[in-house]
């Protein structure tokens, strides 16, 4: 759902009322990431979408004011994956399990569609819509948190901040594989894992004693 305060040029002038207009909506969404995969921001105009979709520039006007408003909507539809994704790991049988979990979907969310996430990554910074991203940093931290305690004897003394850390270190190392044009999901997965975990490791109740010796 697009937030109330995202400004009117970000916002969709009409929600589909009908199937058949969801649909629409929906083809006319996925054209823009095709688009956007295909020819880059050079290439990526209304016109070309809609031809792209099979509509008319008119019909994708109906909908959107114009192209920020379908890159917004495009950047709701992926984050609503990784948020199904993050819902899911939440669910995972232990702590340590949903965080791999966890991993793993940061690390799809990137790999999916490479190029697009790279794009997409570029617009979220580009485009006013930092509450919604604010909102979707506190959901992830928010999701490691109730994790940790599940971890028990392995959880911080301090979940919250290690939960901040925590997103930065995945954040940053699966941003920049995007940037670089990694696409070997397995391997960087691995290394997040290694990087959490070991961020971890020296946290644990009664370390900061040992560590200190």
């Amino acid at each position: 759902m697009s937030d109330p305060l995202r400004s009117p040029a970000l916002k969709p002038r009409k929600k589909p009322a009908q199937l058949r207009s969801a649909e629409t909506v929906a083809c006319i969404i996925e054209a823009a990431a095709r688009i956007l995969e295909e020819r880059g921001f050079a290439g990526y105009t209304t016109n070309a979408v809609a031809e792209k979709a099979g509509v008319g520039v008119g019909s994708l006007y109906q909908y959107f004011p114009g192209k920020d408003a379908l890159t917004a909507a495009l950047i709701e539809r992926e984050t609503a994956v990784l948020l199904d994704d993050v819902a899911e790991a939440e669910r995972a049988a232990s702590g340590a399990q949903g965080l791999k979990q966890l991993i793993r979907a940061a690390v799809a969310h990137q790999m999916r569609r490479p190029a697009l996430a790279r794009l997409l990554d570029f617009e979220e910074q580009r485009l006013p819509l930092e509450l919604e991203v604010g909102r979707v940093s506190f959901r992830l931290e928010q999701a490691i948190v109730r994790l940790l305690a599940r971890m028990a004897q392995e959880s911080p003394a301090d979940p919250q901040q290690a939960a901040a850390d925590m997103l930065a270190i995945c954040k940053g190392m699966v941003d920049a594989a995007g940037q670089r044009g990694e696409t070997d999901a397995a391997s960087l997965e691995g290394r997040v894992a290694r990087a959490i975990f070991g961020y971890l490791e020296p946290l644990r109740p009664g370390r900061d004693a040992a560590l200190e010796a």
